[in-house]
């Protein structure tokens, strides 16, 4: 017997929060697609993408090695989501973060989240890339033609977080 009401309730009320932390390049579209199929309550999709850059603290940068905490980086993205849909109403969120040896141009991190409202999908994206570059344990070192170095979140990063906090 088919219910075909309570599907479709049961459709409808779905949220999905994806979290994965790979080596592997992602592809894009198909990110988003994902974050589309879902459903159709949602008016806006709001993505990121972070890419390696070939500088960063008045130094080139010719390569990035990042480091990770298997179960312990996942965690606390899961909880940057939670925080995330305390504060607004989200249905589907997407992260994908790389580790390993990364080089300039480099796709690094993803972020996607849907909404009903702009607003939402907006504010909430930044609050999840926000917190990812200050609180997930992520180990990053670069390579520059001084040598290598681990790499801190900076004072903009720190600054970034006290809108979220007032």
């Amino acid at each position: 017997m088919r219910w075909p009401f309570f599907h479709r309730l049961l459709e409808a009320n779905v949220s999905r929060t994806d979290i994965t932390v790979q080596e592997q390049d992602f592809d894009i579209a198909r990110e988003y697609q994902g974050l589309r199929s879902a459903g159709h309550e949602d008016g806006a999709v709001v993505t990121f993408t972070g890419l390696v850059r070939d500088f960063n603290q008045n130094c080139d940068v010719k390569g990035m090695f990042l480091e990770h905490y298997p179960g312990m980086t996942e965690k606390m993205l899961e909880i940057i989501v939670h925080q995330a849909r305390e504060r607004w109403s989200l249905n589907n969120i997407r992260i994908i973060h790389r580790v390993g040896q990364l080089y300039p141009g480099d796709q690094i991190v993803y972020v996607g989240v849907t909404s009903a409202h702009r607003e939402a999908a907006f504010a909430a994206a930044e609050f999840v890339m926000d917190f990812l570059k200050t609180q997930a344990p992520f180990w990053k070192k670069e390579l520059t033609s001084q040598g290598s170095r681990w790499v801190e979140a900076n004072e903009k990063d720190q600054q970034a977080l006290k809108k979220w906090r007032d």
